[in-house]
């Protein structure tokens, strides 16, 4: 659609001002009742709320469907482009340009010469075009449709000139020229020199006037009373409101007001010549400043696209010139969407030979707003916009529009609403074709049901014959029945809940819909005679067929609530199986890491073990070498002291069952009853305890302390009482069930009968066995006691990292005596 009077000022400012992607449809009167019935202006203005400045929102709202296949495309790639970079929060930040298309058209006239408002708005143009053809060069490679719209812009040296030239409010600035500056010093002077003289006059009159030196016509005069005696001679110029106060131009001053005059107008012959000088420059780039015009009112109309299918989270449809397919998912009624209303989105397609949809169900059930939302989302492509609809859809583009929709009853016409609906059928029928998109909202009504319902069906089936797409609204039961005896016919509804008898929104394709007259009339307090009536009255095949479509809405809700049941199964599995294979990475990950761990412990075992042998073997060789050149008794003693130091602080033999006889053991006297015998527990005086196994004659005995074998003096051997050996098993236990391997790791350590530090060493060594075996929970019983060891294992938990809970275990299951240990998955 082109509007005369838009094309004449276009032309009048020399800029071109498109109104769609390619050349727009034919206004014809069908085509614009029809954009008018669907709310096309109201879309437009949703979408022109998101440009920067006024020129490009009026760019969209002059936006117009195109049936120019491979124009729409380009517009529509050109908008995906920057919608990929809008959700990715690195759009190009496009400038609004200042409306130049006045000083524009009137710069192409030879000779003429800007105002120097004009010449700060080009300016104010200039910067907005190279901030727009930066970010829009910025974007090129992921956006190379909008970067092309970049044009070659004038000399940067012609920016410099007009700031150079002009303030904020247009005004020469003394910079503009050399000549500038000089004549207006002398226009100060003289204006100076006149106010003066002036104010002297005025003083000689006694300060008597109203007020002081002032204007009148462009002359500097003084107030004078029209009594004052010694009123002086000169030009009156102007008399005050009462007629009491005259305003002279005195005779002494006339000469110096000449000279001001004289001034002022060298300062404008100036001041004229530096404006035509301006002028001419920007002349000569007037072609590149109307293109840099164009390209940011472009750039800002794309933006706003862009930025409209970004916020109302839209996806680039594809479009083909029809007859084709009309598909549509997640469709949204963007006029609804722009009013703040919660709309339900649909899924709607007609493919293959489908070129009819009967939509039926309910009043205020959403019909028409179906209509209207698929219209728009067509009408809206083709202007190379992205529709709100989701990914996936398919819009065809038309070259002709008829929307019958909301009543046209005209009394200034002499129509009826039924007659009204009968003259668009007739335009419809004498246009329409496969290249036709047809809405009718509740054809066939305004009249004899039957009639109406017969005529209907006829105007359906010849759009369906001839390959328009047409999308019908009808309470009509006849019509409903259309679609299973006439190929290219589907039906539709709008789902209804039985229920509440409110409209869900949610349409359904294949079924058509019951309109709950009779029960919407139940619900709101009809007289039940009066129903049971008119039950009874309602034919037989419509009670069939009302029971056949309820039948029909029961076995699709139960069908809808499996599929949803099924859905939400799939989607535990789904969630199951990802968790899962997560947790078979983590284990495979932390498998590797023992491993690591475990060789890299390894090779620092086997490289400090080494090093305490040869550290060892090399004072064994100096101790054996020492008694090798003893030369008396005392030496020898000193060199056998020496290696039985060295053995005892080893301890005992790393190999099980070759023990090393230790030094140092005590010279306290020992009671029989202290003396140990075969399977005592003993401790050492070393600290370890161990089992006796061996009493020999020289008064040692063999003390078996874990793997190895300890040769002790019987004096250095402390016998363990009953309560000390229970204590140690206790221990013993406490440090076996810590100590298990890293494969099965703990589940529970008991500590009960240990010291606090005991029960540290235990709890520590339990921690690292149950984290590296991968036991999700650490049960340990401490007891209630004192509470002291309690507290320890308390302490100890508080401060390691790998644990996610800890707290004490139901009263079943031992209370404040047991912590429970929950670590990190």
């Amino acid at each position: 659609m082109t509007d005369p009077r838009r094309e004449l000022l276009s032309a009048s400012r020399g800029v071109p001002v498109p109104t769609g992607a390619g050349t727009p449809l034919a206004l014809d009167p069908a085509t614009a009742a029809a954009f008018e019935a669907l709310e096309l202006s109201a879309a437009l203005d949703a979408v022109a709320g998101c440009a920067a400045g006024p020129l490009g929102a009026a760019r969209v709202r002059a936006r117009r469907p195109s049936a120019d296949l491979a124009a729409v495309r380009e517009e529509l790639a050109m908008v995906g482009e920057l919608l990929t970079l809008e959700r990715l929060d690195t759009a190009p930040a496009v400038e609004p340009a200042p409306d130049v298309g006045a000083a524009l058209a009137h710069l192409r006239i030879p000779g003429s010469v800007l105002a120097g408002r004009d010449g700060v708005q080009l300016l104010r143009l200039l910067a907005a075009a190279r901030r727009t053809a930066q970010e829009l060069t910025r974007v090129a490679e992921l956006a190379p449709r909008a970067a092309a719209l970049v044009v070659p812009l004038p000399p940067a040296t012609l920016d410099r000139r007009l700031e150079r030239s002009f303030d904020a409010d247009g005004t020469l600035l003394d910079t503009a020229d050399p000549d500038l500056p000089v004549v207006r010093r002398e226009v100060t002077s003289a204006r100076e020199r006149l106010v003066a003289r002036l104010e002297g006059l005025l003083r000689g009159l006694g300060g008597e006037g109203e007020g002081g030196v002032t204007l009148r016509d462009g002359r500097y005069v003084i107030p004078v009373r029209r009594d004052e005696r010694k009123r002086p001679d000169g030009i009156v110029h102007d008399e005050s409101a009462s007629g009491a106060t005259l305003f002279i131009e005195p005779t002494a001053a006339i000469e110096l007001g000449n000279r001001l005059r004289e001034a002022e107008l060298a300062e404008e012959r100036v001041v004229q010549r530096v404006l035509r000088d301006l002028s001419a420059a920007l002349r000569e780039h007037h072609a590149a400043l109307a293109a840099a015009f164009e390209m940011c009112v472009a750039a800002d109309d794309l933006q706003a696209r862009a930025r409209y299918a970004a916020r109302v989270d839209a996806h680039l449809p594809a479009v083909a010139a029809a007859p084709a397919p009309l598909r549509i998912r997640h469709g949204r009624h963007p006029v609804l969407l722009a009013r703040g209303v919660a709309v339900v989105p649909f899924d709607l397609t007609l493919e293959g030979e489908e070129r009819t949809l009967l939509v039926s169900g309910p009043n205020t059930g959403g019909k028409t707003v179906l209509l209207k939302a698929t219209g728009l989302a067509c009408a809206l492509a083709a202007s190379g916009i992205i529709p709100p609809v989701g990914d996936g859809s398919a819009l065809p583009l038309f070259t002709r529009w008829f929307a019958d929709i909301g009543d046209h009853q005209s009394l200034a016409a002499d129509l009826s609403t039924f007659s009204a609906h009968v003259a668009t059928l007739r335009d419809v029928l004498a246009h329409a074709d496969d290249r036709t998109l047809v809405l009718l909202d509740e054809v066939g009504s305004g009249t004899d049901p039957a009639e109406g319902s017969a005529l209907a069906a006829a105007v359906l089936l010849s759009l369906t014959r001839r390959g328009s797409v047409t999308l019908a609204t009808t309470h009509m039961g006849v019509l409903k029945d259309l679609a299973t005896r006439s190929p290219g016919v589907v039906n539709g509804s709008l789902e209804f809940d039985v229920q509440s008898l409110a409209p869900t929104y949610r349409f359904h394709k294949g079924v058509p819909g019951r309109s709950y007259g009779l029960a919407i009339a139940r619900r709101l307090g009809l007289d039940a005679p009066v129903l049971a009536e008119a039950e009874s009255l309602v034919p037989d095949e419509d009670r069939r067929i009302e029971a056949l479509l309820a039948e029909i809405e029961r076995r699709a809700g139960e069908l809808s609530a499996r599929e949803a049941e099924v859905a939400a199964l799939q989607l535990d599995v789904e969630n199951l199986t990802a968790r899962l294979a997560l947790q078979e990475q983590t284990l495979a990950a932390r498998q590797a890491e023992l491993d690591q761990r475990a060789r890299t412990f390894e090779r620092d075992a086997k490289r400090e073990a080494r090093e305490v042998l040869l550290e060892a073997r090399k004072k064994v060789e100096a101790a054996v070498a020492l008694a090798q050149q003893a030369a008396d008794d005392e030496k020898a003693r000193a060199a056998r002291r020496l290696l039985e130091e060295e053995i005892q602080g080893g301890q005992w033999s790393l190999v099980a069952g070759r023990g090393r006889e230790g030094a140092g053991a005590s010279d306290r006297p020992m009671t029989s009853d202290q003396r140990p015998a075969v399977g005592d527990e003993v401790r050492l005086s070393t600290g370890q305890t161990g089992t006796v196994e061996t009493l020999r004659k020289d008064g040692r005995v063999v003390v078996r302390v874990g793997s190895a074998r300890l040769t002790v003096d019987a004096s250095g051997v402390e016998k363990l009482s009953g309560t000390e050996r229970r204590k140690e098993k206790r221990k013993q236990h406490a440090y076996a069930s810590a100590s298990v391997s890293a494969a099965s790791g703990p589940s529970e350590v008991d500590l009960r009968g240990l010291t606090g530090d005991e029960a540290q060493t235990v709890v520590e060594q339990a921690l690292d066995a149950a984290v590296l075996g991968e036991r999700p929970l650490l049960r340990i019983i401490h007891g209630m006691g004192t509470g002291v060891v309690r507290d320890r294992v308390q302490r100890v938990l508080k401060g390691d990292r790998r644990i996610k809970a800890y707290g004490f275990a139901p009263q079943a299951q031992g209370g404040t005596g047991v912590t429970i240990v929950e670590f990190d998955a």
